[in-house]
C-alpha cells in the first residue's frame, strides 16, 4: 500500500493526544512511514533498534524521551522519534495487543529546558543552553568540518560558538524557521556583514565584522526592508534569547512554546 500525504495526515490525527499509541495495519510499510515523516520533520532520533534501547537515550537530560518508550510498555521493536513542536512523535514497529509486530505511531508531550531570566554572564555556555532548549539528542552532525578551508574561503576567522553550532546541529532550521548556514554568506562583506542564518520572513542574521576577535563580533539583523538592527551578544546567545524571550524584537517565543531543531535529511 502506497502511503500518501493525506493518508499520513489521517493517521497522525488518529494518534491519541496528549499521549498515546496507534497500532497500524500490517499493509503499511513501516520504512515508508518513517521516510514520509522524515521528509516532513527531518532526521529522526533512534530510540529502539531490534528491541534494544538505542545508546544514550536514557541519559538524555530533560528530553523526556523515556515517556515515549513508556507508552510502548517494552513492546517496541524498532522506533525512532522527532521533536515536533510541543510533542515527541514516534514511529516504527511494536507488538500490539495480539502479540503481532505491526507499524505504529506514538506521541507524548515534550518538555524543554527553560532559559533562566536575567542570565547575562560572559562565561555562559550558550551552545549547551541551545542544546537544552531544543531537546537535541542526536550525535554531532558535522564534527569533522574543515574550518581552515571554510575560513580561507570566507576570508576571515569565524566565531567559535558558530562553529560549534554547525558541528552540533548541522544542516537544518530552528523551529523549522531559522535556517542555520553551514558557511557564512559573503554577499554583504563589503558592507562589513557576514550572514550566518536567515528566516522564512527574509530577515538575515549577520555579524558586524572587524579585525578584532571574532568571538566578540556583535550580531546584526538585516531586516527584509534593509534595516540593520544591532545586538551586543554572541551568535548562540542570540539564538537562545529569540527562542525563549517573548519581549525580544525578533522573538520566536510568541509562536512556539517548545523549540526544536529540524535536521535536513542527508541520507535518503
Amino acid at each position: 500500500m502506497e502511503l500518501t500525504q493525506s493518508m499520513l495526515a489521517n493517521l497522525l490525527d488518529r494518534v491519541p493526544r496528549p499521549s498515546g499509541v496507534l497500532h497500524l495495519s500490517q499493509d503499511i510499510d513501516p520504512h515508508a512511514l518513517v521516510e514520509k515523516l522524515a521528509s516532513l520533520h527531518g532526521e529522526p532520533r533512534a530510540l529502539v533498534l531490534d528491541g534494544v534501547m538505542a545508546p544514550g537515550v536514557s541519559e538524555v537530560h530533560g528530553a523526556n524521551l523515556l515517556d515515549l518508550l513508556d507508552l510502548l510498555e517494552d513492546r517496541a521493536e524498532t522506533v525512532v522519534a522527532w521533536a515536533d513542536g510541543g510533542q515527541w512523535l514516534g514511529a516504527g514497529t511494536a507488538m500490539d495487543a495480539q502479540g503481532d509486530i505491526v507499524p505504529m505511531l506514538a506521541a507524548t508531550p515534550r518538555q524543554e529546558q527553560a532559559l533562566s531570566a536575567g542570565i547575562a554572564r560572559q562565561d555562559e555556555d550558550w551552545v549547551e543552553r541551545l542544546i537544552g532548549i531544543t531537546g537535541w539528542v542526536l550525535p554531532p552532525r558535522r564534527p569533522d568540518v574543515d574550518w581552515a578551508q571554510v575560513e580561507t574561503r570566507t576570508g576571515t576567522r569565524l566565531p567559535r560558538d558558530f562553529k560549534r553550532m554547525v558541528e552540533t546541529f548541522g544542516e537544518g532550521a530552528f523551529d523549522e524557521y531559522l535556517h542555520l548556514n553551514q558557511e557564512p554568506w559573503t554577499d554583504w562583506k563589503e558592507d562589513g556583514l557576514l550572514v550566518w542564518a536567515g528566516t522564512e520572513h527574509k530577515n538575515l542574521y549577520c555579524w558586524r565584522i572587524d579585525d578584532g576577535d571574532p568571538d566578540l563580533w556583535p550580531v546584526t539583523v538585516q531586516t527584509y526592508d534593509g534595516e540593520n538592527v544591532p545586538f551586543d551578544c554572541s551568535t548562540a546567545e542570540f539564538v537562545c534569547r529569540i527562542l525563549v524571550e517573548k519581549d525580544h524584537p525578533f522573538t520566536m517565543a510568541r509562536y512556539f512554546d517548545t523549540h526544536w531543531f529540524m535536521t535536513y535529511r542527508t541520507n535518503v
